[in-house]
């Protein structure tokens, strides 16, 4: 049988009986893209409105009742802030039937507020899945990142050398040229350093405006002609894209950025003690198995936007499997008379 096919041996996920050892099933795999795309469809009529705000809440509240209808006792690790901050989807909220499997979640309801008030590319709703303990916490703080797709070798990162000793590796391992390679960059006054570095050493640069998830998960596909990713975005989304990279073979590195003492008191509350400690992948999500789903909400390399029509819409997803390596692409047409749960679509 191939990768798609295989059936691993597993429990029904709505019985009450509970996997071997309490570790996530394949099931869970499926199941969680309803997730996502219950977030990308409450989101999405909210896309070019003008209101980030609005169209986040609408997500979150989305996602929370969908996580609710899963056989798990999942635990918030990486959400929408601490409880006092955040209504719902906060981190340490338990979500699921409370039955079944113990599960860390690390999730983005909607991946790109801006760009969904604006009506951009690459807003996108995003959940990661693993065992109990398998998600670095991940402070709500900066984090330097740069992250390849497989079949490199990961040891040619550096997040301190510089950027041309990089690409100069990376188009090695590629058998190619440095002027042939693509950096995606989060287009920030913060990056021009490294945006002129980029330049002088001969590669292309695509900046984007937000999304830095969907920006390293696109280093994985030959199709985006995205070779790799740098620069400081978010930490929590660090981990995000870390699990997305652990199914798809990748690599990243990551440091967190502090602000202020207050970050760093907030990190050290995480359990966080080498403030300056350089995460491998492993590090930030342990590889042995994450599950990773994301949904469109607007265009973008990866995924197509919610195609919404009269009484419904169309989804695309992502839906991977570390275990076995499996990426899924999920299509999916939606009939809003039977989906009255989701209030703001």
């Amino acid at each position: 049988m191939t990768a798609e096919t295989k059936i691993d041996n597993m429990t029904d996920p709505m019985t009450e009986e509970q996997p071997q050892s309490g570790i996530m099933d394949r099931n869970v795999a499926l199941e969680v893209v309803r997730v996502t795309e219950a977030a990308a469809l409450a989101a999405s009529k909210l896309v070019g409105m003008g209101d980030k705000e609005a169209a986040d809440q609408a997500a979150v509240d989305a996602m929370r009742h969908a996580f609710n209808t899963l056989h798990m006792r999942g635990r918030v690790v990486i959400g929408e802030g601490e409880r006092d901050e955040a209504p719902m989807l906060y981190i340490g909220e338990e979500v699921g039937d409370g039955k079944g499997p113990k599960i860390d979640i690390a999730l983005d309801p909607l991946e790109g507020t801006e760009i969904t008030a604006k009506g951009g590319n690459n807003a996108m709703a995003v959940v990661a899945l693993t065992d109990e303990g398998g998600f670095l916490n991940a402070p709500d703080t900066y984090m330097d990142k740069i992250a390849i797709g497989p079949g490199v070798d990961p040891n040619i990162l550096d997040l301190d050398a510089p950027i041309g000793d990089v690409l100069a590796k990376l188009a090695k391992e590629k058998g190619g040229r440095v002027d042939e390679l693509m950096v995606c960059i989060l287009d920030r006054p913060r990056h021009e350093h490294i945006m002129k570095a980029v330049r002088e050493a001969g590669a292309r640069i695509t900046l984007i405006g937000d999304g830095d998830v969907s920006a390293v998960i696109a280093t994985t596909d030959p199709e985006t002609g995205i070779d790799l990713y740098v620069g400081q975005g978010g930490a929590p989304e660090g981990v995000l894209a870390a699990a997305a990279l652990q199914c798809t073979g990748g690599a990243m590195l990551g440091r967190l950025v502090f602000r202020n003492d207050e970050e760093k008191a907030r990190a050290e509350k995480w359990g966080i003690t080498d403030l300056d400690m350089i995460y491998k992948t492993d590090d930030l999500a342990k590889g042995d198995n994450v599950m990773f789903a994301a949904t469109g909400v607007t265009d973008g390399t990866m995924l197509r936007g919610v195609r919404r029509f009269a009484g419904g819409a169309k989804t695309s997803s992502l839906v991977m499997r570390s275990k076995s390596g499996t990426i899924r692409r999920i299509e999916a047409t939606h009939d809003f008379t039977r989906k009255t749960w989701i209030k703001s679509i």
